[in-house]
């Protein structure tokens, strides 16, 4: 059930806030050096690398849940047991991706 309703949110948060991210990186990268230097200013701060790596949190968790139900549509996975350790998996990949993808951004991992 938590799994069902995360995949919600994540959606609704990558409508709203991914979009409005995407729009203002996308406008300051139209808007000449000067512009696209105050995004990357602001994205560079604790609240915008803690909005991001968010971001990227919920892509990743959105992903692997829609995988899961795309799996349950096939009439598998309806086992109890199976399928909290399928949605147990949709949390673990999520944070294991995202935390692969950013130490790759940063340097981290090559």
């Amino acid at each position: 059930m938590a799994a069902s309703i995360i995949h919600r949110v994540s959606g609704a948060g990558l409508s709203i806030v991914g979009l409005a991210v995407l729009t203002w990186w996308l406008t300051a990268l139209a808007g000449g050096t000067e512009s696209y230097a105050e995004f990357a200013k602001v994205a560079g701060t604790l609240i915008g690398k803690i909005v991001l790596v968010g971001l990227t949190w919920a892509f990743f968790q959105h992903l692997l849940s829609g995988i899961r139900h795309l799996v349950m549509d096939t009439g598998a996975t309806f086992e109890l047991g199976i399928n909290k350790t399928f949605a147990i998996l949709t949390f673990i990949g999520s944070v294991l991706l995202t935390a692969a993808m950013w130490a790759y951004l940063l340097g981290v991992v090559k």
